[in-house]
C-alpha cells in the first residue's frame, strides 16, 4: 500500500513538472511568436519602430516619395529641408523657397495632412506631398492648409495647426475644398500676418485683400503680395471707376446705405468689393467664399482637428449659405498690445445660450452698455460659390435667382476681437469725420456703442478716456467674469492664441517679411501711391462712397423706377445688429 501511494505522488508530481514546463515554454514562446510577426509587419512597412520614429536621423515621411506610403527610407539634405533641432516649434519660411501657385490662384499641387507629435510624423495621407526631413524635437502641430506647393526645390510653408498628444486619422475628401477670405483692411502687418496665417493653419487658402491706408503702403503691400495665394486689390481710381458702374447702384437693396460718411461708407464699399471678391473666388476654381474683417477670426469648434474645411466639408450639399454666430471679446486689462496672443476670454452669442440664462443674466452681462454686445451680434456667414451670387452687406450673401437655403451652426463662431486696444477708441474717431453730437453721431455709426465711444473720444481728455474704458470695456470685476463662466455667458477660448503663438514664435511673420521683395515694380509702386491718395481722400472728404458716374438725382431717379421690380427678388441688406435686447424677450418667448 505504501508502494502505491509513492506511486501516486511520484506521478502527480511528474505531471506538475510536465504542466510547468509547458506553460513556461509557451510564455517563452508567445513574446518571440508576437516579435517575430511585429518584425515581419514593420519590415514589409506595416508598423513603425517607435524608437526609429523619434531617432533623431533624418528620415522621409511615410510616403513622401513614390514608394508605399508607409515606407521610411533615409535622405539626405539635399532631398529634403531640415527642421529646427531646437526646442521651439519651427515653421521654415525661407526666401528662395518656391511657391508652386498658378497666377489664377489656383494651387497646382493638393494638400498633404500629418501629425508631429514630440518630435516625430504619424503619416495621415497625401496628395503629390513634397520630400521632407524630420528633425524637430518641438512639440508637434498638425498640418493643414496648403501645406506646401511643391515645385522641386523646397517647401512653400509648414503651418502648424493645434497641439496633438496621440495620431487622428483623419478623412481626405475634404482636401479638393478651396475656402478664399475676402477682405477690405487698412491695418498694418502686425495685424494681417497673424490673422491670415492663422486662417492658412485651419484651411483657407486663398485671400482677396482690398486695401488702402497702410495696408497698400510699399512696405506693407510688398509683403502681402509676396505671399502664394493672396491677391492684394488696390484703392486706386480704376478700381473705383469700375466699381461706379456696379449693378449694385441700381438696385434698392442697397439704397439705404449709400452716400452717408463713416460706417455707412464702409459698409457699401465692403458690398461692392465682396461683389468683385465674387467673380475672383470663382475664377480661382473656390468652393466658398467668407468675408471677414481683420479684428475677425474663424472658431471652428466642434469639427475634426478644429478644421474649417473639415467643417464646410460635412454641411449638406442643398445648404447655400452658412452663418457663424459671433463671439465677443471680453478683455481683461487695459494694455492688451497683441490681441490675437493675450485674449482668451469671450462673450457667448445669443444663439449658443438657454434663452432663460442669456436673459435671466442681461443685466450683468451688459454692465450698463447699451446692448448685449459692444456690437454687432449677427455673426457672419460663407457662402457657396454658384451662379447669381450676391453680397448683401457685409454680414450676409443672398442670390438674384433664389432664396438661398441657410444653416446657422451650433458649435463654430466668429470670434471678434472688438475695442481690445485702448487706442482703438482714438483710432475710430480719426477715421470719421463727423461731429462728436448726439445727433451727428446717428448719420455717422450704426450701432449705440460706436456713437458713445466716438463721442468720448473726441471730447475727454486722456485721463478721462481711460476710465471710461476701464469701466465699459475691460472686464476687472473677477468675481462677476467667475460667475458669467459658471453660467456659460462668457467661456475660455484658447486654440487662436495657442496657434498665433506658436506661429510667432517659429519666426513665421519675421520671415515672411524678410523673405519679401525689397522693391516693387514700377506698375505696383503707382498702384500703391494712388490708393494711398484715394483714401486720404476719402477720409477727408467724408462723403459719397460713389464718387464717379451720374449724378445723384438721375441715381435716384432710376432705382426709383426699380424699387417695384427690385422688392420682390432683392432682400434688403443685412446691417451690423445689436443682440436682443430685454425689450425682446416677449417676442423672442412668442416666436
Amino acid at each position: 500500500m505504501a508502494g502505491l501511494h509513492a506511486s501516486l505522488r511520484g506521478s502527480s508530481s511528474s505531471s506538475s513538472q510536465s504542466f510547468s514546463s509547458k506553460l513556461l515554454l509557451l510564455l517563452t514562446l508567445l513574446p518571440l511568436t508576437l516579435a517575430a510577426f511585429a518584425f515581419v509587419l514593420q519590415w514589409r512597412g506595416g508598423v513603425t519602430d517607435p524608437a526609429t520614429r523619434w531617432s533623431p536621423e533624418a528620415h522621409k515621411f511615410p510616403g513622401m516619395d513614390s514608394s508605399p506610403p508607409t515606407t521610411i527610407g533615409h535622405s539626405s539634405a539635399s532631398d529634403c529641408v531640415l527642421l529646427s533641432r531646437g526646442s521651439s516649434p519651427s515653421f521654415p519660411y525661407y526666401r528662395d523657397w518656391k511657391f508652386d501657385v498658378g497666377s489664377d490662384l489656383r494651387p497646382k499641387v493638393r494638400f498633404w495632412t500629418g501629425i508631429f507629435v514630440f518630435g516625430g510624423p504619424y503619416h495621415l495621407l497625401h496628395h503629390n506631398p513634397p520630400s521632407l526631413c524630420h528633425t524637430s524635437t518641438s512639440l508637434a502641430f498638425l498640418l493643414a492648409g496648403p501645406l506646401a506647393n511643391f515645385s522641386g526645390e523646397g517647401l512653400s510653408h509648414l503651418s502648424p495647426y493645434m497641439i496633438v498628444h496621440h495620431p487622428v486619422l483623419i478623412g481626405s475628401s475634404f482636401l479638393n475644398m478651396q475656402i478664399c477670405i475676402t477682405t477690405s483692411t487698412s491695418a498694418g502687418l502686425e495685424q494681417i500676418l497673424p490673422w491670415m496665417f492663422y486662417h492658412k493653419v485651419i484651411g483657407v487658402s486663398t485671400f482677396f485683400l482690398f486695401v488702402e491706408g497702410k495696408a497698400a503702403s510699399p512696405n506693407v503691400s510688398k509683403v502681402l503680395e509676396s505671399i502664394p495665394g493672396v491677391k492684394v486689390i488696390f484703392r486706386t481710381k480704376e478700381l473705383e471707376e469700375q466699381q461706379a458702374k456696379s449693378r449694385i447702384w441700381n438696385e434698392t437693396w442697397l439704397s439705404s446705405f449709400f452716400y452717408k460718411p463713416c460706417n455707412y461708407e464702409l459698409f457699401v464699399k465692403q458690398s461692392l468689393n465682396m461683389e468683385m471678391a465674387i467673380v475672383m473666388a470663382r475664377n480661382a476654381g473656390m468652393d466658398w467664399i467668407l468675408h471677414l474683417d481683420t479684428d475677425e477670426l474663424m472658431h471652428p469648434a466642434g469639427a475634426t482637428e478644429y478644421s474649417l474645411r473639415q467643417l464646410l466639408h460635412d454641411v449638406p450639399g442643398n445648404v447655400d449659405m452658412v452663418i457663424f454666430p459671433n463671439y465677443e471679446s471680453s478683455i481683461e486689462r487695459d494694455d492688451i498690445k497683441e490681441p490675437f496672443s493675450e485674449v482668451s476670454m469671450f462673450k457667448k452669442n445669443y444663439d449658443h445660450l438657454p434663452k432663460d440664462t442669456y436673459f435671466g443674466m442681461y443685466k450683468e452681462s451688459t454692465r450698463g452698455n447699451p446692448n448685449y454686445f459692444l456690437t454687432y451680434g449677427n455673426g457672419k456667414s460663407v457662402a457657396r460659390i454658384q451662379d447669381h451670387l450676391r453680397p448683401n452687406g457685409a454680414h450676409r450673401w443672398h442670390n438674384y435667382m433664389k432664396t438661398p437655403n441657410e444653416i446657422k451652426l451650433e458649435e463654430a463662431a466668429v470670434l471678434h476681437y472688438t475695442y481690445t486696444k485702448f487706442s482703438d477708441l482714438t483710432s475710430r474717431r480719426d477715421r470719421c469725420g463727423c461731429k462728436p453730437t448726439k445727433e451727428d453721431v446717428k448719420r455717422c455709426f450704426m450701432l449705440e456703442f460706436d456713437r458713445a465711444a466716438f463721442i468720448i473720444a473726441s471730447t475727454a481728455t486722456e485721463e478721462e478716456m481711460l476710465n471710461w474704458y476701464r469701466e465699459h470695456i475691460v472686464w476687472t470685476d473677477k468675481a462677476l467674469n467667475m460667475k458669467l463662466l459658471r453660467k456659460g455667458i462668457l467661456t475660455r477660448i484658447y486654440a487662436p492664441m495657442a496657434i498665433i503663438q506658436g506661429l510667432r514664435e517659429s519666426g513665421v511673420f519675421s520671415s515672411v517679411i524678410a523673405s519679401a521683395p525689397t522693391t516693387l515694380s514700377k506698375d505696383k509702386f503707382l498702384s500703391t501711391i494712388g490708393s494711398t491718395n484715394s483714401s486720404r481722400a476719402v477720409a477727408s472728404e467724408s462723403l459719397p462712397s460713389r464718387k464717379f458716374g451720374r449724378s445723384k438725382e438721375s441715381q435716384a431717379t432710376a432705382r426709383k423706377a426699380l424699387e417695384i421690380a427690385d422688392a420682390a427678388s432683392h432682400k434688403a441688406a443685412v446691417p451690423p445688429l445689436s443682440p436682443p435686447g430685454m425689450d425682446d424677450e416677449h417676442l423672442v418667448s412668442e416666436a
